[in-house]
């Protein structure tokens, strides 16, 4: 399991729970260490064992590690904002999912209504796989996504909807001051608040 290396874990649950569920957080601050390809797809496999309404697998991912030549053109997508930490990242994935699906018993393609919220699902299964194996993501809707979808050529009948930041974690003192006070595992609401028996 991934651990800290500048700060332990503060988070508390408010029931029993794995620690890697609170141990996971998305940091900013990255050393630019390299990654290889066959790291990424361990993160992939997790992904894709995600829960699928009706098994459709909407989800659709690309990967652009540091050295690609479309490394540059993706990065030149991201918010201005995000761009300030993202250039130590070690990989940018981009998450997407198809609108379509074909149903058991038939051979005809339809809209599928739940194609974002299963990639959602993908997507949180990379980011507990990559936690696991030392790695950190953190996800980002900040960027261009018309100007994304081109660079990575994105299919007609799909949405791009995030791209994730692969990295191990840095000093945040590498980090500009303003960012630098944003650096720990933000805080979640009371169970109590999200979660109620017989009604919302």
């Amino acid at each position: 399991m991934s651990t800290a290396p500048f700060m332990s874990n503060p988070r508390q649950a408010d029931y029993p729970v794995n620690v890697q569920f609170t141990a996971r957080w998305s940091p900013r601050s990255y050393t630019g260490e390299p990654i290889n390809s066959d790291q990424v797809m361990c993160m992939l496999e997790a992904a894709r064992w995600a829960p699928s309404s009706n098994n459709a697998q909407p989800w659709r991912f690309a990967v652009v590690l540091r050295q690609d030549p479309e490394w540059d053109a993706l990065f030149a997508t991201l918010n201005p904002n995000n761009q300030v930490w993202a250039d130590k990242a070690s990989a940018l994935v981009a998450v997407a999912s198809s609108h379509l699906a074909t149903k058991a018993g038939t051979t005809e393609a339809v809209q599928n209504a739940m194609h974002a919220f299963d990639s959602g699902a993908a997507w949180a299964y990379m980011a507990m796989q990559a936690h696991l194996m030392g790695w950190d993501l953190h996800g980002i809707g900040g960027f261009n996504k018309d100007a994304g979808a081109q660079v990575l050529k994105l299919p007609a009948e799909h949405t791009l909807h995030m791209l994730a930041v692969v990295g191990k974690r840095g000093d945040p003192a590498a980090l500009p001051e303003a960012l630098r006070q944003r650096e720990s595992p933000n805080a979640r609401r009371p169970l109590s608040e999200l979660a109620g028996r017989g009604s919302f």
